[in-house]
């Protein structure tokens, strides 16, 4: 009879499941909030990273190149520049991307695209506060902005008054740098 009873006290009784499933829950309720903030924040540092990338690759083009080289948002709306944007070396200087159509890529005589990045993903916004940067960054041959002026660019996740966000601060000679803190989003 014992041994009976030791092999049916192997298992577990009805409670014992409930109160793991319930333990398991609560754990998972605490959890999930949490990952939903880290997500958020690894597509903000991405896409932050990528805006500064490309900044920093048009200006060691324009110097290596000798030529002025440009950084244009895509879209139709200035100052919007979650839609991507195009890197691209600007042989007339007149800060658009020009293609005289020809099967033959990058001669002498057209503009030549370096890279393309395509448009945030999610509901990711990046907006530039001053006009300097609303339609583009153009570096001369000397690696300085063409602006000359500094400008911001905003990466915010949701708009409100207190959401995470990326600011990109661009100095008045053109070098980008990131900070992280919650403000204020459009």
């Amino acid at each position: 009879m014992q041994k009976l009873f030791a092999e049916v006290s192997k298992g577990f009784t009805l409670i014992e499941l409930m109160v793991t499933i319930a333990i398991v829950g609560i754990l998972v309720g605490v959890a999930i909030p949490s990952f939903t903030s880290i997500i958020t924040n690894n597509r903000l540092t991405t896409s932050a990273n990528e805006l500064v990338t490309a900044l920093n690759l048009a200006r060691s083009e324009a110097v290596k190149r000798g030529i002025q080289v440009t950084v244009r948002r895509k879209g139709t709306t200035s100052a919007q520049w979650e839609s991507g944007w195009d890197i691209f070396v600007d042989r007339d200087g007149n800060n658009t991307f020009s293609d005289n159509g020809n099967s033959t890529l990058c001669q002498e005589t057209e503009d030549c695209l370096l890279k393309t990045y395509a448009a945030l993903p999610g509901n990711l916004t990046l907006r530039t506060g001053n006009s300097s940067y609303k339609d583009y960054a153009a570096y001369l041959p000397n690696g300085v902005s063409k602006a000359g002026v500094g400008d911001t660019f905003t990466l915010c996740n949701d708009s409100g008054t207190s959401v995470p966000r990326r600011t990109i601060v661009i100095n008045p000679i053109g070098r980008p740098r990131t900070s992280a803190a919650a403000g204020t989003c459009p």
